[in-house]
Parts: C-alpha cells; structure tokens; sequence
C-alpha cells in the first residue's frame, strides 16, 4: 500500500495541507460535522478538533463546523449523528465510538446524500465516502519491533520470559488494525507473549489492573509490555510501580501525549508514536471541502473499500525525543521539563 510520509511539523504540515485546495474566497458554504468518539484521550479535544476547525477557517470561512465528542457513549454518538443530520451537515467527519455500530449511520447519511468521512478509525462493515488516518497497522508493527530491537540490544534472552501485549477497545476497528500490526512486529522476535488483553473503552484504568495481575500471576517473567496507546501504556507503568517493580520493564505506547513524553524522559517508558492528530483534521478538512465542491478527493489507496489516506508517523524514544518533538514544534521544552522532569531533560539535552 502506498502511504504518505511527512514532515514533521504539525503548523507546517497543516499548511501544505491547504496548498493547492480551492481558495478560502471560493470555497463553497455548508455545514460540515466533526464527531469525535470520547475524552479518555485528551488529543481530540486539544489537537483534533482545533486543527480540524483552523483548517476549514483557512479553506472555507463561509461553512458551518459542528462539534460534538460522544464520551465513549455509542447511544450518545447515534443522536449526535442524527441531531447533526437534522441540523443540515452536508458531509460528517466521524470518529467512531463503535466501528461496528457505525455502519447503520453511514447508511443513514448516504441515503441523504450526506457525505462521511471515516476519521481515525475505519468503518470495514459498510465503506464510507473517504477514510483518513495514520497507519495504524504501520503503528502496531513499528511499536512492537522497536521494543524488541531494544530487548535484544538490552542483552534480554528471549528464553528469560516474554512480553505482556495490553490492546486497545475491542470496539475499535483502529485498534484491531494496531493489534494486527503488533502481532506481526512480535512474529519471529523470540520473545512470546505471556499473554494479550483488549482494553475496554481504552481505559488506563482497566489495563492497569489486567497488568497488576499479570505481575501477580508472571512476576519477573516480564521482560517489556507492548501497550497500543498512552493511557494504556501509563496503566502498565502504574501497575509495574505499585507493586514494587524497579527497574519497570521497556513499555511502548502510541500518540507522545505530553504525559507520555515526560515518562520516555524520565526513562519509565520506552516508546511512542509521534502522530501529531493536526496532520489528520486538515486533511480530513481538505476532503471536506473538496465534497462541498462535488469533487471526488482523490485516493492514495483502497482500505475496506474506502477511498483512503493514510499518513506514516515516526517512533519516538529517548533517543530521538529531542529531534521528533521538541525540534519539529510538536511540543515546546518548557512544557515537558517541568518539576522532576527537568534532571531528565539536561541528560537527554532538552533545553528548557
């Protein structure tokens, strides 16, 4: 599949977005929706959401943007889909709570002539009208063989024990995709997965009580957990530190929230992808737009099929920290260096 690279800073990035798309001036006018699944994740409602809404004032002031986040709330996220239809929405961005469930309201906007755009997570069931996202099967693969290149630079024979694999919702088809995609990246490693778990509703909570028992139940047979995102990898840490594990065993993670970063400087986490969620609003804005014009945006590729994009986002360890985020503008230093953070910071070079 041909998938698209970029340049890593979320203001640039946005900005060749909007190069070459029809001017702010001679952009058509309409409603345009932007439904976002829940608020365990802090991205949507402080990168999302004000990348999607700066995009489409630069491409088209003159539309209407609708926004409503579901908390997790499948039943939630139906009548905000069917409040935004009644309110006029020409094309829906949507990020489902449920990608299962979502196949009935995909349905339901195109019998309208209501355009959706599958934003984040994918709708398999019943193709939608665009998909944009980063990849997340890409995500799951380049977690999983970074933990494992690390383990085994670590000296960490692969007969000691083995990993811990702390999935996303099950509800998620982005989550099955990263899943998929960290079963192929431990494929062949040596190391074996004691043993997998999907997290309900991605809550950091649940995983860290499902990692708390693993500990009980696998102790120091724990050499590195595989966790799908952030919160669930922050659950992991959690657990490790409240039973006493010192030194807590190399964790991935997915999406370099700021809480995520600090522990990679601290040296609590090993891993994140660094995907700054900028990068995916505009382009979804961009489509948006384009479906508002009656043009048919154009596809990188097929995915469930689905006319989709997909962009390749970059694995960030302390190695790297300095030059994937605090170079690139993801995050400023003095955000990440506060408090205990800042002795971590001057080792790794990090100015604040």
């Amino acid at each position: 599949m041909n998938r698209i690279s970029y340049p890593l800073s979320a203001a640039s990035v946005l900005g060749l977005a909007l190069i070459g798309s029809t001017s702010a001036l001679a952009a058509p006018s309409g409603t345009v929706a932007f439904l976002m699944p829940d608020q365990a994740s802090t991205r949507y409602e402080q990168h999302d959401y004000p990348g999607f809404k700066a995009a489409m004032s630069k491409l088209c002031p003159a539309c209407k943007v609708l926004y409503q986040n579901a908390n997790g709330d499948v039943s939630q996220q139906q009548q905000q889909f069917n409040s935004v239809l009644a309110q006029g929405a020409k094309v829906i961005v949507l990020d489902p709570v449920d990608s299962t469930s979502a196949a009935s309201q995909v349905k339901l906007a195109q019998s309208q002539g209501v355009k959706v755009i599958a934003y984040d997570r994918p709708i398999p069931s019943t193709p939608a009208d665009y998909y944009v996202s980063f990849d997340n099967e890409g995500i799951g693969k380049a977690i999983a063989q970074s933990l494992v290149q690390h383990l085994k630079a670590m000296g960490v024979p692969t007969d000691k024990g083995g990993v811990l694999q702390v999935n996303g919702s099950p509800t998620d088809a982005a989550a099955g995709l990263i899943k998929k995609g960290i079963h192929a990246g431990l494929q062949g490693s040596g190391y074996k997965t004691l043993a997998e778990y999907d997290t309900p509703d991605w809550a950091p909570p649940k995983a860290q009580q499902w990692v708390s028992g693993q500990i009980t139940r696998f102790g120091s047979k724990i050499v590195g957990v595989v966790a799908a995102n952030d919160g669930t990898a922050g659950g992991a840490i959690a657990a490790f530190k409240a039973a006493g594990v010192n030194p807590v065993p190399p964790v991935s993670g997915n999406d370099a929230t700021i809480a995520a970063l600090q522990l990679i400087i601290a040296g609590d986490q090993y891993n994140t992808i660094s995907k700054p969620s900028e990068i995916v609003a505009a382009a979804a804005a961009k489509v948006a737009v384009g479906f508002l014009e009656g043009k048919a945006p154009k596809a990188e590729m097929m995915l469930y099929h689905t006319p989709s994009q997909l962009f390749t986002p970059a694995v960030v360890t302390a190695q790297n920290l300095k030059a994937e985020i605090v170079d690139k503008g993801i995050a400023p230093a003095k955000e990440l260096c506060t408090g205990r953070y800042a002795e971590g910071c001057k080792k790794l070079g990090i100015a604040n």
